[in-house]
């Protein structure tokens, strides 16, 4: 299964163009709200239509803009999970599961009860949705999305009206509902840690445009410029200058690197996430950064330091007018322990493997 879209659509002020191709099982579109990921899947499902383009799925064209080609929503086989799941309420679990299915009745009761089966909601069947819980909400909606043995699953922030507790455990449930699914699944996410834990290869969006698309690990771990690196949740960034093959400026921060790689050229800044350091209690090592701390901040199962460049530090300043020159090291609550009953760290060192080499 693979899908090959590149599309234009202008909306008021907003323009939307993006084209990428994928045959990725599981694919992520990650980016702030409003850049334009809901608008690309209602393209592809036909509730929108684009101004210009093409979008084929499995080498079927769905919509053409230059052929005149732009298939119904009920003739593409795309099934399209709505935020809220968009329940009939009056129609209880069986009445959702099965409508609009153009089977013959025997065929359509078979449907509907391999469904009820398969995704457990078995004893459900006379309920509304009213009487469901989120997560049985959820499996309804799915039920009723793969009763069309559809082609491709888009799934439109299926978690961002739920409760922070629920989220993680009905992510887990619908990860493992889709397994067995053999076609291709979108999800839209402006949350990193679902898309991270959820696809195989990412799209990163932003103002209607493609930032990047890759493996989604690969661009976590190596996101190329400074943009890509903050929208994967990198903190802290620096200038950098490049000294030679081994050596960079930190030119905000107030120190040198050394790394065993090469450093290409043209790279001028860095990214490094707030977890990736490490503590280091007496003497400089190689790669540390002088721990001058400017705050803490106490979470319930995070604990926040924010340190002061080294430059800054050395001289004293306690206040910087700009929050974000701070550099942040963040421990979590398993780590907590390596800092109880000692004084804070005299530096914290890099980890070569974690230093993000980027462009602006």
């Amino acid at each position: 299964m693979s899908i090959c879209l590149d599309i234009k659509k202008k909306l008021g002020d907003f323009s939307l163009e993006i084209s990428f191709d994928s045959d990725a099982k599981r694919i992520g579109i990650l980016g702030p709200s409003g850049c334009g990921k809901s608008m690309t899947l209602k393209s592809i499902a036909g509730i929108e239509k684009p101004d210009s383009g093409q979008i084929r799925i499995d080498g079927r064209t769905l919509f053409d803009q230059a052929q005149k080609i732009n298939l119904k929503p009920q003739k593409r086989r795309v099934g399209y999970m709505f935020q809220n799941y968009a329940l009939f309420p009056t129609m209880t679990v069986v009445q959702n599961i099965g409508a609009g299915l153009g089977l013959s009745e025997d065929d359509r009761n078979a449907r509907i009860t391999d469904m009820v089966e398969r995704f457990h909601l078995q004893g459900l069947e006379k309920h509304y949705p009213g009487e469901l819980s989120g997560g049985q909400q959820q499996r309804v909606a799915l039920a009723r999305i793969m009763a069309y043995k559809p082609d491709i699953i888009l799934l439109d922030e299926p978690f961002s009206a739920l409760d922070e507790h629920l989220k993680e455990r009905l992510q887990h449930e619908m990860m493992a509902m889709l397994e067995d699914y053999e076609g291709q699944v979108i999800l839209v996410s402006h949350s990193r840690d679902e898309i991270y834990r959820f696809s195989e290869e990412l799209i990163i969006m932003q103002e209607g445009h493609v930032l990047a698309k890759g493996k989604t690990a690969q661009l976590f771990d190596d996101p190329g410029t400074v943009s890509v690196a903050r929208m994967t949740g990198c903190k802290n960034f620096s200038a950098a200058q490049r000294l030679d093959t081994h050596h960079l400026k930190l030119i905000d921060w107030g120190i040198t690197l050394e790394l065993e790689r090469e450093i290409p050229e043209g790279i001028n800044s860095v990214g490094y996430r707030a977890h990736a350091f490490q503590p280091v209690w007496g003497e400089r090592q190689k790669n540390c950064l002088a721990f001058h701390l400017s705050g803490v901040d106490e979470l319930p199962f995070e604990r926040r330091y924010y340190l002061l460049p080294e430059e800054d530090g050395a001289a004293g300043s306690l206040i910087r007018k700009d929050p974000s020159e701070l550099i942040c090291w963040f421990i979590q609550d398993s780590e907590r322990t390596q800092m109880d009953g000692k004084p804070v760290p005299d530096y914290l060192q890099f980890n070569e493997e974690s230093v993000m080499l980027l462009r602006k």
